[in-house]
């Protein structure tokens, strides 16, 4: 692409003297303050924005979810916003350990008005900005830096003096170098110190010093060496909380904030799955799950994800991407066969170890720590799918645990059927497709009753036998047989043979378990016999009786050779 040429380096790195201790960790030890602002950055966003009664349910959800600040929206900008604000004071519907946090420009008669929306409220944080970037400064206001720091000087010292109006009112003060990441980094820490010296932040009344990544212009590892330069360089370092707030232009949002936070950021503002203007926001959803998979306590609550999603795409009308992290409806599905055959290996060890850390290949966390199921998410079926899935969903979801041998060959088949219809197999289709060709075929060979005696003479070593009495039926020809044998399906092999048909085979294997997924049967059977051609033939029998679960896999083993053999016409 040759008009790569007309951009240039859009960003101002820290200086180079810096240290960047960050790089050394290679882990974030504890989880920040988190703020959502889905309801003002998120809510400006939508191309139809909430409405005040949806604006309060997403609220709650966000209360539930654990937020304890939350960014209401920007009191003076709409009618809308201002009755939002009063609704939740006036109705105290802001709960004790909940933070609302109000935007206001850096211009007198924007923060007058906000605080007028603000009487009443118990605790508030007011969140002035003001936009300092080179761009911004040379081709919207057309003002030098001395105008810029004044207009921030002028908004932090109105700021002050409207709060201290309000007695009955806590507020904690925040201030944006809006277009962070667009400002040279020396001049972003001098405005920020002069707001800082005239809020005078204490150990008791703490300030937030916000660093929006209003654009994302830089490799996240810029951005962290920004913020390790602003943490160094700000004054009264110890009585301030750094907060970052990535936008996700460059799609590295989520790293830029994790980066971030090692390099000294206290506070996340983001937004859930993150909705925000142009590419979005921070997630915050995938920053705490993130931490959750370390190890860390996220301290918000995403255990019923499936929940919050469907809350979430009703209230801004937007779809979760089905590849979303720890979210999206695919996440941990797999369809390929070497992924299904790791997952199912790992999940069988988990219940055979049941091991303190969760280790399982290609799930980086319990999906059931969000609420999702194995069976439904986890093993799905295409043509792209292998043995081990297809014998995963067939045992999780009805109890057939297949014989090693006899999983190539149901997997083939579901692969084929997939294929041709182009379409995702469901758990119930795979049961059905194995069921038709595989358990209790009883055509054209069928036994209806059995009879079993087990005889062994004491005297004599290996003289066990088996007799069976049993009637079968064959092209609706009844016959009453009597077979003797090792075993009841070498004697039941033998009572056949009397009917005049030529069975021709040999055993290759048997095995049998009860069923224990929900089920009209109890028990299941496997045979394989070899037909005259050497092909193998497997049937599957079930049987509230184990003894005539393995007859009826043998008359099905028999069955489906004769569709090839045509012994029986």
């Amino acid at each position: 692409m040759k008009n790569h040429v007309k951009y240039h380096i859009g960003y101002y790195p820290a200086p180079g003297q810096m240290e960047y201790t960050w790089m050394k960790k290679d882990h974030i030890e504890k989880a920040p303050a988190w703020c959502s602002v889905d309801l003002r950055d998120g809510n400006q966003a939508l191309i139809v924005p909430m409405t005040l009664e949806e604006k309060i349910d997403y609220f709650k959800l966000l209360v539930d979810i654990g937020f304890k600040e939350i960014e209401v929206g920007f009191p003076a900008a709409s009618e809308t916003e201002y009755e939002f604000l009063r609704k939740l004071i006036e109705e105290d519907l802001i709960p004790d350990d909940v933070t609302v946090q109000v935007l206001t420009q850096a211009r007198s008669h924007i923060i007058e008005e906000t605080f007028e929306a603000l009487k009443g409220i118990k605790r508030a944080v007011v969140h002035l900005y003001n936009s300092t970037s080179f761009a911004q400064r040379q081709q919207v206001f057309r003002a030098g830096k001395d105008e810029i720091i004044e207009i921030a000087r002028h908004g932090a010292t109105m700021v002050k003096q409207l709060a201290a109006k309000y007695p009955e009112s806590d507020f904690t003060f925040e201030y944006s170098p809006e277009s962070f990441t667009g400002t040279e980094m020396d001049f972003a820490a001098e405005i920020c110190n002069v707001v800082i010296d005239i809020w005078k932040p204490t150990p008791e009344k703490k300030v937030i010093i916000n660093l929006p990544a209003t654009v994302e212009m830089s490799m996240p590892h810029v951005f962290a060496n920004q913020v390790e330069y602003m943490c160094a360089n700000l004054h009264d370092r110890e009585n301030l909380i750094i907060s970052l707030h990535p936008h996700n232009d460059r799609g590295c949002a989520v790293a830029a904030a994790e980066l971030g936070i090692l390099a000294g950021g206290d506070r996340i503002e983001g937004t859930l799955f993150g909705n925000g203007e142009r590419t979005g926001n921070v997630d915050i959803v995938t920053l705490a799950m993130n931490l959750f998979s370390h190890g860390v306590d996220p301290q918000l609550n995403f255990a019923n994800m499936p929940q919050i999603v469907t809350e979430y795409e009703k209230f801004t009308d937007l779809k979760v991407n089905p590849r979303q992290p720890y979210a999206g409806a695919l996440v941990f599905a797999a369809f390929s066969g070497s992924h299904q055959d790791a997952i199912a290996k790992g999940m069988n060890w988990v219940k055979e170890k049941n091991p303190d850390k969760w280790t399982v290949p290609y799930l980086p966390i319990d999906p059931h720590d969000v609420s999702r199921e194995y069976d439904a998410d986890v093993i799905r079926i295409n043509s792209q799918s292998g043995k081990g899935g297809v014998a995963y969903v067939l045992e999780q979801n009805y109890g057939f645990d297949l014989p090693q041998a006899m999983r190539a060959e149901i997997g083939y088949m579901m692969k084929d059927i997939s294929d041709k219809a182009h379409e995702e197999l469901s758990p119930a289709g795979i049961y059905e497709a194995f069921a038709k060709e595989y358990i209790n075929d009883f055509a054209p060979i069928d036994i209806t009753h059995a009879t079993f005696s087990h005889f062994s003479d004491t005297k004599m070593e290996d003289s066990d036998s088996m007799t069976v009495k049993m009637r079968v039926v064959i092209e609706n020809q009844v016959y009453n047989l009597e077979g003797k044998g090792n075993g009841r399906l070498d004697a039941v092999a033998n009572g056949l043979r009397q009917t005049g048909y030529h069975f021709d085979y040999k055993f290759i294997t048997y095995s049998e378990h009860a069923i224990s997924a929900d089920s009209n049967s109890k028990a299941a059977a496997y045979v394989c016999i070899e037909g005259p051609d050497g092909s193998k033939y497997w049937g599957v029998g079930t049987h509230a009786d184990i003894i005539l679960a393995s007859v009826n896999a043998l008359v099905s083993a028999l069955n489906r050779m004769n569709k090839k053999i045509h012994f029986v016409n």
